[in-house]
């Protein structure tokens, strides 16, 4: 009991003393705030640098208000105040204890003037400030942020934690911040070693850096004097523009990437249904469509839980979609086999009355989903390349929904009636298969991965009543070129004409680069008919 008693009192005597201590931070932090109100620069100046020595959290929230512009003095208490940016009547919270206040009319706040002298102090102070943050990135950022105020207070902050740092890419910023102050030297030997040190830097700022000293000073005279090093800098400047290029490439053929696998996604199951059941589908870009909505529908039934309604989407796209094909298919379609141009009119009139149906229902107006955190952001690889993650998930996903298909067609009892039905119906409902059973379940299988594609499309543009509009044209192309019914075939025709289109867009627009894969397309067909993979079997050499 008495060992318990003594521990109770030693805990309660440290929360105390934690108590004690954040109130004395507060206080110091408000006197320093205090000094703010000051009309003189000089004072205002002096609570700033009593303001960073504070050190905490707190205070650097303070100092970035200041810096922009959301640092505020009530007219009615006279307190300062950190008001969120963009409203009329902002929320506020204390600058000194964080404390949530509620919310003030502008009209009621006085903003706290500061110049560029002090502007040019914040970016320091918070760059120092930074530069102790637990977390390498922003130490990394807060580096990067002093490349184009490096001055001796600046060095000297630099050189200090370049002593104490032991992340590597927070050395390698350090050392890049250095080796441009040592850029500047008046000795060649310091400079060479900063050309060796930049050489290989994407950072903008050091390409710049380096090809000003190529050029001539005020006098006229070149800024880099030394011959030998003015090659030296020619050379590496020349080495950091082969290198982003490369990037670059690298860069496009993954947007190209991206492109191709939402256009595998969008075409597979038009691949389906047209090469099992030979139908035109033109209402394909509406199940898109319709897929694209219900995942719309299940961000807004699950407003607390977005990181988990995209994953929730997906079946329930799946089975909307689906549903809806098997009912084209067994109220319309099945009454027009053998009649392709028939097909074609009447699923580009039930295209018409899904999308006028969307605009009465959801309204004309599009419509956006939300993009979950872990899908939200990108992977920087060097300052010349940065993968954003939605597409690289986009990627992912249409390669998992392909796989699962050609394991479905290829392993399973369904894959086997239904590649049956597609090179041979006749023969195949002679061996007991029911025809009409397979063109229902392959027809709402096909739909079904157009509302896949959907709910990837619904994260790169915004869902509208014209969303399937935009698609349905570039689906047709990729299985035409691929090979009508291959998979593979759409597989290796998506990702073609998605990179193909990604590298002529620099050159030539997007809308010539679209004209100019349609042509290729079109002179292809003239040559191979039937595509890149041609189906075979009885039915298909006829």
């Amino acid at each position: 009991m008495r060992i318990a008693f003594l521990a109770a009192l030693i805990g309660a005597a440290a929360i105390a003393g934690s108590t004690a201590q954040m109130h004395a931070d507060e206080a110091a932090l408000g006197a320093a705030a205090e000094g703010l109100k000051s009309s003189n620069f000089r004072l205002k100046g002096e609570a700033i640098d009593q303001i960073a020595a504070e050190g905490s959290a707190q205070a650097q929230a303070v100092l970035r208000a200041l810096l922009d512009g959301r640092l505020y003095i009530t007219r009615a208490t006279d307190q300062v105040v950190i008001a969120a940016d963009g409203a009329q009547t902002p929320a506020i919270t204390g600058a000194a204890t964080g404390a949530d206040l509620g919310s003030a009319d502008k009209s009621d706040l006085k903003r706290i003037i500061i110049n560029n002298q002090m502007r040019g102090s914040l970016n320091t102070a918070l760059a120092r400030m930074s530069l102790r943050a637990p977390d390498a990135a922003a130490r990394v950022a807060a580096v990067e942020s002093l490349f184009d105020s490096l001055n001796p207070d600046t060095v000297a902050m630099l050189r200090e934690a370049e002593a104490a740092e032991r992340d590597h890419s927070v050395l390698h910023a350090l050392r890049t911040a250095l080796a441009l102050v040592d850029l500047e030297s008046t000795n060649p030997a310091d400079r060479r070693d900063a050309l060796e040190t930049l050489s290989g830097s994407m950072h903008a700022d050091v390409r710049n850096r380096l090809v000003a000293r190529l050029g001539d000073g005020a006098d006229g005279a070149p800024i880099e004097p030394d011959a030998d090093l003015r090659a030296t800098t020619t050379a590496a400047v020349a080495r950091i523009d082969r290198a982003r290029r490369i990037y670059g490439l690298v860069e496009t053929a993954f947007f190209g990437l991206s492109l191709g696998f939402v256009l595998v996604l969008a075409a597979t199951g038009l691949a389906i249904t047209f090469g099992v059941m030979g139908v035109i589908n033109m209402a394909h870009g509406e199940l898109m469509m319709l897929g694209a909505y219900a995942t719309w529908c299940v961000q807004q039934l699950m407003p607390d839980n977005l990181e988990w309604s995209l994953v929730a989407a997906v079946p329930v796209a799946f089975l909307v979609a689906a549903l809806a094909g098997i009912a084209i298919e067994r109220g319309v379609v099945r009454f027009l086999y053998g009649r392709p141009l028939e097909t074609l009119l009447a699923t580009f009139g039930i295209s018409l009355v899904l999308q006028q149906a969307v605009r009465s229902i959801f309204s004309p107006l599009n419509r956006a989903v939300a993009t979950p955190g872990w899908m939200s952001g990108q992977w920087v690889i060097n300052d010349a390349l940065a993968i954003t993650y939605n597409r690289l998930y986009i990627i992912l996903f249409s390669i998992a929904v392909f796989l699962t298909l050609v394991a479905i067609l290829r392993f399973t009892a369904l894959g086997l009636q239904v590649r049956a039905v597609a090179q041979n119906r006749n023969m195949a409902r002679a061996m007991g298969v029911r025809g009409g059973w397979i063109d229902a379940i392959t027809f709402g299988l096909g739909s079904g991965v157009a509302g896949l594609a959907g709910v990837a499309l619904s994260q790169l543009t915004n869902v509208g009543p014209n969303l399937g509009q935009s698609h349905i044209v570039d689906s047709f192309m990729v299985v035409v070129f691929g090979g009508v019914g291959n998979l593979w075939g759409t597989l290796v025709a998506g990702v073609s004409l998605g990179v193909a289109n990604k590298f002529l867009e620099p050159f030539a627009g997007a809308v010539l680069a679209k004209i100019l894969v349609l042509v290729f397309i079109i002179l292809f067909i003239q040559r191979r008919p039937r595509g890149l993979f041609p189906q075979r079997g009885r039915a298909a050499e006829a």
